[in-house]
């Protein structure tokens, strides 16, 4: 039921009920009024009969009362009249005529107690009457003395007088004025409803409209518009409000078209586009702070970590790994391990291969490379064109798998945001890397040990750990380039170099220190030691051949050794002293070994410090 029955239900409602009390009190009070004009009418009478039969008994005509009474009758409405005498009148005078004695209780009732009693009879659709009996009381107070006549002492009831009278008249009238009142009332209330109508519809009608309108934007829907307004009030409001959802469906479609392009956005059909809207402007909120947070990051493995706290802290992850794919090299690498790792993806990962997300439920055994009782799911991302990022989560149960595929979406709007920053930080530790790197052999350069010593002389001086330091040339390494060229003489770099790697230790440390020349810093060394390692890596590259065109060749190395912080707690100092004994290996007929002694020193050549 829309509004304006409503309301034109309810206005009829209370009309009717207010005219129906009005009627009633109307009726009640005609009522009242009749029957106290028949109850005047009636002692008025009987006042009248009382004096009359007292002037008829004084003037000694009281036998000619029936006459008077007979006459009293002919009035009009009254039906009926007639006299009862007491008990000790009828004793003293008998009892009259026709039986002037009590005709029934009420009669009785009046002249024993000396009270009037009023009856009405009141029929709906019969004869309605009215009957009063009055009683008369033996005085001695004034002209006439009753006493005078009657046995009876002062006060005593002598008889009474009944007079019935019909109420008839006063019936139908008020019968009249109660269907007059209706039909007022049925036509008043007829007239103010359709004036209530008629002025009130169209506001009505707009908002039956409103409500629908609201109520479809409060489940979500905004795209309903208020119609068929009428009157230029009601089509200005229907104006506004459509056209204040039709800027706020615009907007929230510009929002969410927007929002496609830096968020991995799902539009759920039970949520509300505004409560849509909030949760994804919180999201875009959180993934700015964390790009802002990561930019200020110097290494990817501190991206890494933040990333690791985001899957811990907002998603509620527990058990997940983060790998690194190189899709040139086909290299995988674990960066990130947040409670133990459950594959062994460095074999080999499903995920980076098929470029898909592999999950448990797929299949049986769905990836080999895994080893656990657990359900997982592990997805790539593309990071650049040669590099993926993989994330790896371990579920205990279905229904936490579900749960996670649900922040997917969210998970990779992180990842988004982080790519930038990994690239950034993957390109500077290239560049830090071939900053420090020699691009022909692969060993660090002279850069990476002038930024090393403050930290190897540190170490040293902590631990009280001596460093060897070789410095190795090849010999007569000119003639080579000269003769065969810089092709050949570039591979014999190559392999002084891989000779230097493979007769030394993972801590030991091997660096191109520029041209043909070689430093190898080998750790916790001392001079029995170092002079092996020394003549160890001479003897392995004199048996190395060095291809030149379809036949290869030998050369020979000169190697000067020197200890910090035996020689001189000065490292560069040192280093100095292993070059002051590779000029003697070279002078003396190279292809040896020379380990620095100060008598290698001419005097003044060095200074205690350097």
């Amino acid at each position: 039921m829309n509004t304006t029955k409503k309301i034109t239900l309810t206005l009829f409602i209370i009309m009717s009920g207010m005219f129906v009390i009005l009627i009633a009190n109307i009726l009640l009070n005609f009522r009242d009024y009749g029957i106290k004009s028949v109850e005047n009418k009636a002692k008025a009478i009987a006042e009248t009969v009382k004096h009359s039969l007292t002037s008829h008994m004084v003037n000694g005509v009281i036998n000619n009362r029936e006459l008077f009474l007979s006459s009293i009758k002919k009035l009009s409405n009254i039906d009926e009249i007639w006299l009862s005498r007491a008990p000790a009148v009828i004793k003293q005078f008998g009892e009259g005529f026709n039986n002037e004695i009590a005709r029934d209780d009420i009669d009785t009732y009046v002249i024993n107690t000396g009270i009037e009693r009023a009856v009405i009879q009141d029929n709906v659709f019969g004869k309605s009457s009215y009957r009063i009996t009055i009683p008369y009381i033996g005085r001695n107070d004034g002209r006439i003395n009753c006493l005078d006549c009657h046995n009876a002492a002062q006060g005593e009831t002598l008889g009474a007088i009944t007079i019935s009278m019909s109420v008839d008249d006063i019936k139908t009238i008020g019968l009249q004025t109660v269907s007059n009142t209706v039909l007022i009332a049925f036509l008043l209330v007829i007239f103010i409803l359709f004036f209530v109508n008629r002025l009130m519809a169209p506001f009505l009608t707009l908002f039956d409209s409103i409500r629908m309108v609201m109520q479809k934007a409060q489940e979500g829907d905004y795209s309903y518009r208020i119609e068929n307004a009428k009157g230029k009030e009601s089509k200005d409001v229907a104006k506004w409000i459509n056209g204040l959802l039709s800027k706020l469906q615009i907007t929230l479609d510009d929002i969410e078209n927007k929002i496609n392009s830096f968020l991995v956005h799902q539009k759920r059909k039970d949520v509300d586009p505004l409560i849509d809207v909030k949760t994804i402007v919180t999201r875009l909120s959180d993934i700015y702070r964390f790009r802002k947070t990561i930019e200020h990051d110097e290494r990817i493995d501190q991206v890494y970590q933040r990333l690791s706290f985001v899957l811990r802290d907002k998603f509620g992850l527990s058990d997940f790994n983060f790998l690194e794919a190189d899709t040139t090299g086909k290299e995988v690498n674990v960066v990130y391990i947040e409670k133990e790792l459950h594959c062994n993806a460095v074999e080999g990962c499903r995920a980076d291969r098929t470029n898909t997300v592999v999950e448990s439920c797929q299949f049986n055994d769905m990836c080999d490379k895994f080893k656990v009782d657990k359900e997982y799911i592990c997805i790539p991302y593309s990071i650049s064109n040669d590099l993926d990022f993989i994330v790896s989560i371990v579920a205990q149960d279905k229904e936490e798998l579900l749960r996670i595929k649900e922040f997917l979406p969210s998970i990779q709007d992180y990842i988004d945001a982080a790519k930038p920053e990994i690239v950034s930080k993957k390109l500077m530790n290239i560049l830090e890397v071939s900053a420090r790197t020699d691009a022909l052999t692969g060993l660090f350069n002279r850069k990476y040990l002038e930024e090393s010593v403050s930290k190897i002389v540190s170490q040293a001086k902590r631990t009280e750990v001596s460093y060897g330091i070789l410095m190795a040339d090849i010999d007569f390494f000119k003639m080579v380039n000269d003769t065969y060229g810089h092709d050949v003489g570039d591979e014999a770099i190559k392999i002084i170099a891989q000779t230097l790697v493979e007769n030394t230790r993972d801590s030991d440390v091997v660096i191109r220190y520029g041209g043909e020349e070689f430093i190898v810093l080998l750790y916790n060394c001392d001079e029995q030691y170092i002079h092996e390692v020394a003549e160890k890596i001479r003897i392995a590259f004199s048996k190395k051949l060095i291809p030149v065109g379809n036949s290869s060749i030998n050369k020979t190395i000169s190697i000067g050794a020197s200890i910090f912080p035996l020689h001189t707690d000065n490292f560069w100092q040192c280093v100095k002293f292993a070059d002051i004994a590779l000029y003697q290996a070279k002078d003396t007929g190279r292809n040896k070994v020379v380990v620095f002694d100060k008598s290698l020193l001419k005097d003044g050549e060095l200074e205690d410090t350097y």
